[in-house]
């Protein structure tokens, strides 16, 4: 039986967000996928696990709509191996991840896996070269049947499903390409996807390593599955794990590591970082009202991590040249952890190119 401070310890550790350097190749993230979404995204996520974000290259990162539909950025070496990886478990699992999309075409007789096929050779062929988001969408809607396409209102004109649309780019070989909005997709040169992931970007595994111990409904709801697929696929070697009476699993390779594991050092997070997208939200965050504050419906703030816990949040306020973070504490903080506060706040900054201006502790 281990306890939630423990859990919070090994993930803090696996994640490698105690350590002060590290290099795209032994960073364990890039593994499972590092989400991109908003200006502290996958970078920082990065920079905040020990790596030179400044010395990253385009040809060393590839950015791909996978896991939930989200954008994630991963070694280009291993693109084929993670585009096998995010391929649906079945015809059911490939249906509720396109959500909505999946009505109509089950109505039409075009089966979940035969539609993400389809789409797929479509994009392949509109995307010789590096085209708009846009532009791709509105070539796909001349080309597909009525049960591919919805209206949207707010354009006021058709369009594909999202979802089938995001899930069948990296299907088709197709990446994002960084910092441009709207989105620019562009093909992988050289791309072939592997045949089997293999178990270190198997993504139930992966889920298991960095965010375990873990029950099969939590994996399933990470990735958007249904729970049977994933328990189908759940893997042998795992040793049954109690965190606070409650029956979950972690990869047996991991029991010594959870039961050692201390987790020392401040960090800023970013509202997607892979630590807050752990599916056990009671284990990170026990506090209800202070859950809703870290998670609310719309705009996320960071959260504020030290030695393991989260002890508060935190959002940037840019104005102008003027660059300050805002820290909601969830607790006294001693003056020594306001300092190691400051300073990732000013790690931050200088992560944006800009010059802090000051860090408002909330009382």
């Amino acid at each position: 039986m281990v306890d939630r401070r423990q859990v919070l310890n090994f993930r803090v550790r696996a994640q490698q967000l105690d350590r002060d350097q590290g290099t795209l190749a032994d960073t364990a993230v890039l593994d499972i996928g590092v989400q991109n979404t908003g200006p502290d995204g996958a970078r920082w996520a990065l920079a905040a696990r020990g790596v030179d974000v400044t010395a990253t290259r385009d040809e060393d990162v590839v950015l791909l709509w996978t896991v939930r539909g989200a954008p994630h950025l991963y070694r280009r070496a291993d693109v084929g191996h993670v585009v096998a990886a995010v391929e649906p478990f079945s015809e059911a699992d490939a249906g509720k991840r396109i959500y909505d999309a999946a009505k109509p075409l089950k109505a039409a007789g075009i089966a979940n896996l035969a539609a993400l096929d389809e789409v797929a050779a479509r994009m392949r062929a509109i995307v010789t070269t590096p085209t708009v988001k846009g532009d791709v969408s509105g070539r796909l809607a001349t080309l597909l049947p009525e049960p591919y396409l919805r209206f949207c209102r707010v354009c006021d004109a058709t369009h594909l499903y999202e979802m089938p649309f995001r899930l069948a780019a990296a299907r088709a070989g197709l990446e994002l390409e960084l910092d441009t909005s709207p989105p620019i997709l562009r093909r992988i040169t050289g791309f072939r996807r592997a045949a089997t992931p293999g178990d270190r970007f198997d993504l139930i595994r992966s889920y298991l390593r960095l965010l375990g111990p873990a029950t099969p409904k939590q994996v399933a709801d990470y990735l958007d599955a249904p729970v049977k697929d994933v328990k189908a696929r759940w893997p042998d070697d795992v040793v049954d794990v109690a965190v606070d009476g409650e029956a979950r699993w972690l990869l047996a390779a991991d029991e010594e590591a959870l039961e050692s594991a201390d987790a020392v050092g401040t960090r800023l997070l970013g509202p997607f970082d892979l630590f807050l997208q752990a599916k056990d939200r009671m284990t990170l965050v026990p506090d209800t009202a202070r859950a809703k504050e870290l998670w609310p419906v719309l705009g996320r703030p960071g959260a504020v991590l030290v030695d393991g816990d989260v002890v508060g949040t935190w959002r940037p306020r840019k104005s102008g040249r003027t660059f300050t973070v805002a820290v909601q504490p969830w607790q006294r903080l001693s003056a020594a952890t306001r300092t190691t506060v400051t300073a990732q706040a000013e790690r931050l900054a200088a992560h944006r190119c800009v010059s802090l201006t000051g860090v408002d502790f909330a009382s």
